[in-house]
């Protein structure tokens, strides 16, 4: 068609008669009266040379979610914590987890009747306060769950000096660290079918946590490199809080914490020339750390 002749057909769907109009319709409404000027397929052929082919009805306009990503080059400064089901005496048993993305750490845990915003925020508030959180310091990623995203969470958080990232809406697998560790703990071969009581799952998780936390050296070396304190969880010898509570994994329950080494201690407890050889008050504390660290795997293999 000619540009003149693609102009009176735009003329023609443009007119007040048909502009509310498919094409099907205005080229049956012209045929009824004689006239022919193309067919549908090329009125909707012009139309799309200007644009003017796509819904009119008002649309959901999803907005464009980023993928979230965490960067973490030492302990406590990304946490990831979620929520799974254990099946307990009735139906459900809930376990809250919250995990140090860095050294896999899992620096709170608990297990509750039910789910609810206000364990959750009270998890977080005691798991900060065990690791010395400070303002603007952590991290802490999670799904959007009802707990995740409620607004006690939200302002506990903001308190906190906490911030806070989601996964991405319907994508299952943008809090890869909780999912993972939940599996781990799922696939035991001690796992069983059904807890008999939360008291059961309790005993359960403080035992797998206490195997979990110190499977492998590399957490130990991580957390001396960092200088971290959380270790144990806390130093100077405070009483563990009781079994299944809030994560205390140094010793039975009841127990008194171990004291933790200085600070500067662990802080400087690369293996360097002075460490290697035992020279030095630096090197010295290092060296009787490594071995005690070495004597508490050996135990748990």
């Amino acid at each position: 068609m000619s540009a003149a002749e693609r102009e009176a057909v735009l003329d023609i769907l443009h007119s007040e008669r048909f502009r509310d109009q498919t094409p099907a319709e205005v080229q049956a409404a012209l045929l009824d009266e004689g006239t022919y000027l193309c067919s549908v397929r090329t009125m909707y052929r012009i139309l799309d040379g200007q644009n003017e082919v796509r819904e009119r009805r008002d649309q959901l306009m999803s907005p464009n979610y980023a993928q979230p990503e965490l960067l973490a080059t030492a302990p406590n400064q990304a946490w990831s914590w979620d929520v799974t089901k254990l099946l307990g005496p009735a139906k459900w048993t809930y376990f809250y987890v919250i995990l140090d993305i860095f050294s896999r750490h899992v620096v709170g845990w608990m297990v509750a009747t039910h789910e609810s915003a206000t364990l959750a925020g009270r998890l977080i508030h005691e798991s900060c306060v065990k690791q010395n959180i400070n303002q603007g310091q952590l991290k802490i990623h999670a799904d959007r769950g009802p707990s995740m995203t409620s607004r006690l969470v939200a302002q506990l958080l903001a308190d906190l000096g906490v911030t806070k990232t989601h996964s991405r809406p319907y994508v299952s697998n943008d809090n890869p660290y909780s999912e993972s560790q939940f599996k781990t703990l799922k696939y035991r071969p001690s796992f069983p079918d059904r807890f008999g009581s939360i008291q059961d799952a309790r005993a359960f998780c403080q035992e797998f946590f206490r195997w979990y936390n110190l499977r492998t050296p590399s957490f130990w070396n991580r957390h001396a490199d960092a200088g971290n304190r959380s270790l144990w969880p806390r130093p100077g010898g405070d009483r563990c809080p009781p079994p299944g509570a809030y994560g205390c994994l140094c010793g039975p329950p009841g127990a008194i914490c171990p004291p933790t080494a200085p600070t500067g201690a662990l802080a400087g407890s690369r293996l360097d020339q002075s460490a290697r050889t035992g020279t030095g008050e630096e090197g010295k504390t290092t060296v009787n750390f490594s071995s005690k660290c070495l004597k508490m795997l050996d135990t748990f293999r």
